[in-house]
């Protein structure tokens, strides 16, 4: 009840006070003007919406192909004790500890080419990356930027995952004479799936909420390359246009909460066939 009192007081009551906002054009508290679901009817037949969304399914889709591999592949080589192990997993989790809106301060200045160590290292290389005008330069830059921040949670959750296995299995494998890919194949991966499962859910969840990487390193440009579902609503937002801010508030939400119910049922069938 505690759980449910306190969801219900930060989480549902805010998002139905939002709900009916968007059902009006909001010019300010006390002055509305009903609208009905116009908003939504806007919404939902902009050419813009649905860019912006596919833009955001490939941004996630990118983001999971990098880091859930590589996260992975981190977690299988540290060393399974001792005090490399504990420094590896410091070093993994000090990313995630930066403020979100220093990330792309950081990397706009490693990338500078008067000043940063990459700008300069890719100039001498003669590599002419300018994120500001090439859209597939935006898009290299926010998924290395993304993956230098986030990976690390991949990492120790598979780490989290490989320290549950029995020591048994192990040595059951070396009995049997397998090889190494046959143990990440037959014992450590069906181990780990539910581990992944959940690392592939947060980070899909937010990265599909991405706002202040985005928009601190090009603003949606060029050309709105790089505008996505999150970036239009902090348009909105900014240009006190509250109506329709509430009403793409309210899709966005109905969006993650079904790409989130479908995670939980995967998650739900996979401690189905474990137990």
């Amino acid at each position: 009840m505690p759980a449910f009192s306190l969801l219900a007081l930060f989480g549902a009551l805010p998002m139905a006070i939002n709900a009916w906002h968007s059902l009006f054009d909001v010019f300010t508290l006390d002055s509305k003007l009903w609208v009905g679901l116009d908003w939504y009817r806007e919404i939902l037949t902009s050419a813009r919406f649905y860019e912006s969304f596919g833009r955001s399914l490939v941004f996630s889709a990118a983001v999971l192909a990098v880091q859930v591999p590589l996260g992975l592949l981190i977690a299988l080589n540290l060393p399974r004790a001792g005090w490399l192990r504990s420094l590896g997993l410091v070093l993994l989790a000090v990313p995630l500890m930066v403020p979100w809106n220093m990330i792309p301060m950081i990397w706009l200045s490693l990338i500078d080419p008067e000043t940063g160590l990459l700008g300069q290292a890719m100039a001498w290389a003669g590599i002419d990356f300018d994120h500001r005008f090439k859209a597939l330069h935006t898009w290299i830059l926010l998924i290395v930027m993304d993956t230098w921040h986030w990976v690390g949670l991949v990492a120790i959750l598979s780490c989290a995952g490989l320290a549950s296995i029995p020591a048994a299995y192990y040595q059951a494998a070396a009995i049997d004479r397998a090889s190494r890919w046959q143990v990440f194949r037959f014992i450590e991966l069906p181990r780990l799936r539910g581990v992944l499962l959940m690392a592939v859910m947060l980070r899909f969840m937010d990265s599909f909420m991405i706002y202040t990487e985005a928009f601190g390193i090009n603003a949606g440009g060029p050309s709105g390359a790089t505008t996505f579902l999150s970036l239009d609503l902090g348009e909105e937002i900014k240009a006190f246009d509250y109506g329709p801010a509430a009403a793409r508030s309210v899709v966005y939400f109905a969006m993650t909460l079904a790409i989130a119910f479908a995670f939980w049922r995967a998650m739900t069938a996979e401690r189905a066939e474990a137990a």
